[in-house]
């Protein structure tokens, strides 16, 4: 579904992505933590090209990502992502937002886009807010949104870069419930995130990187419970109390 093979980014001379390989199967939850700058969002932004990796190799569904715009338009067609920051158009309202990308990307009629658009605000549990501003609404609702939107390019694969970081505590809840949802409906998730609760209830493979390179790998109850490397022990003794 999604793979990375030895893939090295640089910024000018500041190696980020160090030899990363990673390979998630169709219906994986996979949650990627570590420190600040570590490389995660880096990596996640590489999967549909927002950044772009110089050396290694990056697929998903059998297509890889070269410098060929065919192949790059067919995997973000595929692969849908929610942001930090929930970068909704505030000029546009909700329903507007929602069926933008498949009315000009996949020309689907408008009734159609539409259609599916409040089918899917229904499932984040806000379809009462479809013809307000972005600028009306709480943070969490924004995000519901967000994913709402990302969803309705019907994706395989849904990337999540921090989802919850930008969010008030009280909101943070009704956004996870959502990836909750999400997970257990079978999508293939790759989400990097700080929010342990959700990791332990979500994930089949956790995946801890620092300083560029994926340190460790592994189902929850072993991560949690008997990290192997002293890196992965420091980082969830700072970020659980371990």
């Amino acid at each position: 579904m999604v793979d990375l093979i030895d893939v090295n980014k640089w910024y000018g001379t500041f190696h980020v992505l160090k030899n990363v390989s990673l390979s998630v199967a169709k219906g994986q939850k996979v949650v990627v933590c570590g420190p600040s700058g570590s490389g995660k969002s880096t990596m996640i932004r590489c999967i549909n090209r927002l950044e772009e990796h110089q050396t290694g190799r990056i697929m998903v569904n059998g297509i890889e990502l070269a410098d060929d715009l065919k192949a790059i338009e067919a995997i973000r067609k595929d692969v849908g992502m929610v942001f930090q920051s929930f970068n909704l158009f505030p000029h546009l309202t909700v329903l507007q937002n929602l069926t933008l990308a498949p009315l000009w990307v996949k020309h689907i009629p408008k009734a159609e886009a539409e259609s599916l658009a409040m089918h899917l605000l229904e499932r984040v549990r806000i379809p009462e807010q479809a013809h307000k501003f972005p600028g009306q609404l709480s943070g969490g609702q924004q995000q519901r949104v967000a994913i709402a939107r990302a969803l309705c390019m019907k994706p395989s694969v849904m990337l999540f870069d921090e989802p919850t970081s930008a969010l008030d505590p009280e909101m943070v809840k009704e956004v996870l419930d959502v990836m909750i949802g999400l997970a257990e409906e079978g999508m293939t998730m790759i989400c990097v995130t700080h929010e342990m609760g959700f990791a332990r209830a979500v994930a089949d493979t956790m995946v801890f990187m620092a300083d560029g390179t994926v340190v460790e790998t592994a189902p929850p109850a072993e991560f949690f419970a008997n990290p192997k490397t002293e890196r992965t022990r420091q980082f969830l003794g700072q970020i659980i109390g371990h």
